[in-house]
């Protein structure tokens, strides 16, 4: 009997020293997430959002090889606990996949801290490491971003 080879998933994590609220939001505001998904070489990032379960994004980001363009859909918005939504760029192949994001609220000491769990799931095999690659590089810019103080548009939902 054959079993069936699942499709590949990629887990990252990170704790970040900013309230799970402001962290959920860097992910629904297109100024935000411009400034921090811009992982590996990739020089810039614009991002449009529509933040509401069943909202389309695009985030287009210039790397050295021209535009890559990612597309998808919200799935779940429960602020400021989990975020889901379909990924699909030209490094997915055809098909959608899925990506959760996780926002666990810790205790580092007297600081508000948030550890982000990132689960990227259905990806291509092939893809898996690029996208792990990129998911920490994206994390490392997203706690720069709020180290940095960046307060953008507060979206609630």
């Amino acid at each position: 009997m054959n079993a069936a080879i699942a499709p590949a998933a990629v887990v990252v994590r990170r704790t970040i020293a900013a309230s799970a609220e402001d962290i959920f939001d860097a992910w629904l505001d297109p100024e935000a997430l411009a400034a921090w998904m811009r992982p590996g070489t990739i020089r810039s990032t614009v991002a449009r959002v529509d933040a509401r379960v069943g909202g389309r994004y695009e985030i287009v980001m210039q790397g050295e090889s021209g535009a890559l363009p990612h597309r998808g859909e919200y799935r779940v918005i429960d602020r400021p606990k989990r975020l889901v939504f379909t990924w699909q760029s030209n490094h997915t192949g055809p098909n959608e996949t899925l990506v959760t994001v996780d926002f666990r609220k810790v205790a580092q000491g007297n600081k508000e801290c948030t550890e982000v769990v990132v689960t990227h799931e259905q990806l291509p095999e092939a893809a898996r490491d690029a996208h792990r690659r990129g998911w920490t590089s994206g994390l490392e810019h997203l706690d720069e971003t709020c180290r940095q103080g960046f307060a953008g548009k507060q979206t609630r939902n």
